[in-house]
């Protein structure tokens, strides 16, 4: 069964229908999309539009500014939709009987609003149903926010999705490292690899295999420091001279 029928007419809504049905078929697979061109076999009658009709999840109704209005093929005095049996308007008849999600689409941006008192009794309630449109400048864009929205709609897309989100990439891990910027509270060993950790630090903290200088003074700290440590804290006096 296609999940997706799509329902057009050849003048105005053919270029269109092509474009939803290479896009969505991309998407949901191409068994998931009806299109009359393209899913009626060798052999088969064109009653399996009906039946393709009446079994989809969701009809796309492609409606152009000249959808109303657009005459007849055999009898070009009347309406096509005026005609009981016009495809297009049967196909939207069997996609309501079956309980299909039906979708207007207004391609373009001179498409106005359906008024329920120009289309025929049986599918007056086209008018009244949400409808999207699509713009040529950008139909893959409008078609991909279509398709978003029909997943959400429509349990039966949800399992053929093939769009997928790209994960977001985790950040590179960065060697262990021991800063001392603006901390305060004192000296801990913090726990794992990443070496000590000191607070109220006024300058700068170096932790390395090599040398090591700590402290508002100097602690100086080289090799195995088998001479002791020499430190210096708060301002320094010097012989018989005064604090600077």
């Amino acid at each position: 069964m296609h999940e997706i029928f799509i329902n057009y007419r050849t003048k105005g809504g053919k270029e269109v229908a092509y474009t939803c049905e290479h896009h969505l078929s991309a998407r949901f697979g191409p068994d998931s999309v009806f299109l009359a061109h393209n899913s009626i076999d060798p052999g088969e009658t064109m009653d399996v539009l009906l039946r393709s009709a009446r079994r989809c999840h969701v009809l796309l109704a492609l409606i152009d500014a000249e959808w109303v209005d657009a005459p007849d093929r055999h009898e070009p005095g009347r309406r096509a939709l005026d005609n009981p049996v016009d495809w297009v308007r049967r196909e939207i008849e069997e996609a309501m009987s079956g309980g299909a999600l039906i979708v207007p689409i207004f391609i373009g941006r001179k498409v106005e609003q359906l008024d329920p008192r120009r289309l025929p009794r049986s599918i007056t309630e086209l008018a009244d149903l949400q409808y999207t449109r699509v713009d040529h400048h950008r139909i893959e864009e409008d078609l991909t926010r279509l398709g978003d929205r029909l997943v959400r709609r429509v349990p039966a897309l949800t399992a053929l999705d093939r769009r997928t989100v790209p994960e977001a990439t985790a950040p590179a891990e960065s060697p262990a490292a021991v800063r001392n910027d603006h901390q305060s509270g004192g000296i801990g060993q913090v726990g794992g690899s990443v070496g000590t950790y000191i607070n109220d630090a006024r300058g700068p903290l170096h932790t390395g295999p090599g040398n090591q200088i700590n402290g508002d003074g100097t602690n100086y700290v080289a090799g195995d420091n088998h001479g002791g440590i020499r430190q210096g804290f708060g301002t320094r006096t010097p012989r018989g001279g005064e604090e600077r």
